[in-house]
């Protein structure tokens, strides 16, 4: 009996009723084919079983020497620590670390679509970023290994913190100081695309107030855009409240800062009467002695690269789901 024929471009593009040069485009560069006419493609790929020339290459050399990583285009501090421990962690490898920034919920559904059919990596790191069931399925029948951080799934690898217990954590910490008057003050411009972890650190600060019967008043909960300056503005409409806080908790260290300068230009003492904790850890934290929930985001990039290169070693072992620690660093401010 003769093999079955494997399907090919033109197959593809037949099934499809599109040119060959969309498939192609939409294999090598998805962000210039529109969503309607990838989903399309892709389900007849799936369908098919088709696999790129490239992508069988690469399987029968088994190496490309190349590590991915789709980061959302954004520049908060904490992704580029993250970025850093990566990249520290694979220099000493020999491995090519190449980044994908994506700046639409579009771009990152294309990269997603076409990254697995390529053959040009030999793994994926996937920073903050949402993974659906079928891209998830995609990565595993086209043998792409793949660690997700911060946004976990049961059928791939994960490195995870618990931004609850953060927010826990922050509360409990202040009360244990004696106030009673804590308002929490987030950010709120993570693009659409992306994964928000505020409104999980923003649940567990209530759910401790509320145990310890402590009134959590509305407008004691401010958002502001991811800016020192517009943060500042935010912190001094709370300090000049007729009732104001005693302390704050920010959901991330740069908006702490903020609060901060606007604690200086109001001329109140911290942490005698304002107390500031912020979460994250960064490198910034320290210069400022900023009390802060650590998540300890160098290490989570090292770890998700040593996870990743144990996958590519034994492709069948199972998933491994890490869930880091987080670690309350206490300095000046609180």
């Amino acid at each position: 009996m003769p093999a079955l024929k494997k399907p090919t471009i033109y197959d593809v593009a037949k099934h499809a009723g599109v040119s060959i040069t969309t498939v192609s485009r939409m294999l090598n560069a998805p962000d210039k084919v529109n969503s309607i006419t990838r989903e399309k493609v892709l389900a007849v790929i799936d369908e098919l079983g088709f696999v790129p020339k490239a992508e069988a290459r690469a399987r029968a050399m088994q190496h490309t020497g190349r590590i991915g990583v789709i980061s959302p285009f954004f520049t908060a501090p904490s992704f580029i620590q993250r970025l850093r421990g990566i990249a520290e962690t694979l220099s000493s490898e020999n491995y090519e670390l190449v980044i994908y920034t994506v700046d639409s919920n579009d771009h990152l559904q294309g990269y997603l679509s076409s990254l697995p059919f390529t053959g040009n990596l030999d793994g994926l790191i996937i920073l903050s970023l949402p993974v659906d069931d079928t891209q998830v399925r995609r990565l595993i029948d086209h043998g792409l290994p793949a660690v997700l951080v911060e946004y976990p799934h049961p059928k791939l690898n994960c490195v995870e913190i618990d931004d609850v217990e953060g927010g826990y954590m922050a509360a409990t910490y202040l009360l244990g100081k004696g106030h009673r008057r804590i308002a929490f003050l987030g950010d709120t411009d993570l693009p659409e695309y992306s994964i928000h972890p505020v409104s999980l650190r923003l649940s567990g600060f209530r759910r401790a107030l509320k145990e310890a019967r402590i009134k959590l008043p509305d407008t004691f909960v401010r958002l502001a855009p991811y800016s020192q300056e517009q943060t500042r503005q935010v912190a001094k409409e709370l300090l000049n409240l007729p009732d104001p806080p005693t302390a704050i908790f920010a959901a991330t260290d740069f908006q702490a800062l903020g609060v901060l300068k606007a604690a200086r230009q109001l001329n109140i003492k911290v942490p005698e009467q304002l107390a500031v904790i912020g979460f994250d850890d960064l490198d910034m934290a320290e210069y400022a002695d900023l009390t802060t929930i650590s998540q300890h985001l160098d290490e989570s990039g090292r770890l998700a690269v040593e996870i990743l290169l144990a996958q590519i070693a034994a492709p069948t072992r199972t998933p491994r789901h890490v869930k880091l620690s987080l670690t309350l660093i206490e300095r000046q401010t609180a």
